[in-house]
């Protein structure tokens, strides 16, 4: 595959996301990060700031991410927004890589897992690097240990704000195994 005819699309955020962002750079990957007005980013080349008519396309029930989430989402304009963005970037892109937490219930940690959630519902391929346990996992009706690679012109950057070494190593070596260099 060309990887100068790829598009990784992120959220921006410090992290997994910028880390993703910065492989992508060193590779001469297009990159598109999507966010909304008066957000915060670690890295903006190439933001995208979705106007209130696209961020409602991306809008869910608070409800409805709670109960797949298994935790408590309050109605709060930045989450809400946030999760709009998620949607965004999984719509956006065909493949979804995570970095993150996966908990005994199956679900991924914090907000990431809305990213996780998303991709499941819309049958895009699924992998996650868990970082306590130092491993990358393919979702196939549940997690199986995996070495993945980008496979697809399209595809999502997306995880924890706090990326470990172990982490920060995976998405590296997930780009050169992807896109190895003649």
């Amino acid at each position: 595959m060309d990887h100068t005819k790829c598009t990784l699309y992120s959220g921006g955020l410090k992290g997994a996301e910028a880390t993703f962002g910065e492989a992508a750079e060193k590779m001469n990957i297009k990159e598109v990060i999507y966010t909304f007005e008066g957000h915060k980013l670690s890295r903006d080349k190439n933001a995208v700031i979705l106007s209130q008519e696209e961020l409602e396309r991306g809008d869910i029930s608070m409800e409805l991410a709670s109960r797949m989430l298994n935790r408590t989402y309050y109605e709060t304009d930045k989450i809400r927004k946030v999760l709009q963005t998620i949607f965004h970037m999984v719509n956006s892109g065909h493949q979804v890589f995570v970095i993150g937490s996966i908990q005994v219930d199956g679900s991924v940690k914090g907000g990431t897992g809305w990213a996780v959630e998303l991709a499941k519902m819309f049958n895009r391929p699924l992998h996650v690097f868990d970082q306590p346990s130092k491993q990358w996992f393919t979702w196939k009706d549940s997690w199986k240990e995996d070495t993945p690679k980008i496979e697809y012109d399209t595809f999502v950057g997306s995880g924890t704000r706090y990326l470990s070494d172990t982490g920060r190593e995976a998405i590296e070596k997930l780009f050169t195994d992807s896109f190895p260099q003649k």
